[in-house]
């Protein structure tokens, strides 16, 4: 599973060939959650109430990149890195 982005130590995958609604996997030490790109919202699993307010906002400065990359993603073509909320 391609690593989109990274920032302050969370991981955001997205795979290829997923299932809708459009949304991003997310890692952060020892936590899991699956956030869907439209709302941010957490569709699956738990994440700290900090990180998932950075990730929130990060989903949705970046809607327009990971909508796109979605696109990519479910036709098997190479997704691209995104701008973490540190810059990287």
């Amino acid at each position: 599973m391609p690593t989109i982005s990274l920032f302050f130590g969370i991981v955001i995958k997205m795979r290829n060939n997923e299932h809708p609604p459009p949304h991003i996997h997310v890692e952060y030490q020892g936590f899991a959650a699956s956030v869907e790109i439209k709302t941010g919202d957490i569709l699956v699993g738990k994440l700290p109430r900090k990180v998932a307010a950075i990730v929130k906002e990060w989903c949705e400065t970046h809607r327009e990149e990971l909508l796109a990359n979605w696109d990519k993603a479910i036709n098997f073509e190479p997704v691209d890195r995104i701008r973490g909320a540190d810059y990287d």
